[in-house]
């Protein structure tokens, strides 16, 4: 079966956006420097990024989220998942109403308006049949935003939690744990590059 994955960036005073986050600024005021590994030509993290977008069979995002990268300022050939490497997993989106068009339309879209579990189960589906279909076991990454991922761990069904740890204090934004249902988690991992602090924890 596949792991349920939390992944998303994350500043060294806990947010995923800097102040006045929307969709024309998506992570915020200060907030592209939760990113910088993601384009930065450090072996490792290229490494860890390559190995995530490889194992993603689905990814699930929630609908403030899809609106950044589907807007005119998102992703394109360039700066997509894996900052380059978009359009190989599904994408599963929470939303409360589709979008009535999709500027990424040549990507895999599923929109689920019956919440987060039905979303986390379409995407269980979804990496299922992929990883069947390419013979090696595929995950579902739950790739944000902070509200969602909180969401999804309050909930439990979250398998494995990766922060990426950004070396910047943005003060203000979105915050990722505050309000949270209390949680143990077991370290699995901690590789340190020249721009973050890659964590992996098993949540139990």
């Amino acid at each position: 079966m596949s792991r349920i994955i939390a992944d998303i960036s994350v500043s060294l005073d806990g947010f995923v956006t800097g102040p006045g986050p929307g969709p024309d600024n998506g992570l915020g005021t200060g907030g592209q420097a939760l990113h910088t590994w993601a384009f930065s030509d450090d072996p490792d993290d290229r490494r860890f990024l390559r190995e995530g977008t490889a194992r993603s069979g689905a990814v699930v995002l929630g609908r403030r989220l899809f609106d950044v990268v589907d807007g005119p300022g998102g992703w394109d050939d360039k700066t997509g998942y894996g900052a380059g490497e978009v359009g190989t997993p599904a994408f599963v989106v929470v939303t409360s109403s589709p979008p009535k068009a999709v500027r990424l339309g040549a990507l895999d879209w599923t929109f689920v308006t019956t919440g987060l579990p039905d979303a986390v189960a379409a995407a269980r589906e979804r990496a299922e049949a992929a990883s069947r279909s390419s013979g090696r076991d595929l995950d579902v990454v739950l790739m944000g935003g902070g509200a969602l991922i909180r969401s999804a761990l309050d909930a439990g069904v979250v398998d494995t939690l990766t922060l990426h740890v950004a070396p910047v204090l943005l003060g203000a934004g979105t915050p990722l744990f505050t309000g949270a249902v209390p949680r143990t988690l077991v370290q699995r991992s901690v590789i340190s590059t020249s721009t973050v602090t890659h964590v992996t924890y098993d949540v139990l």
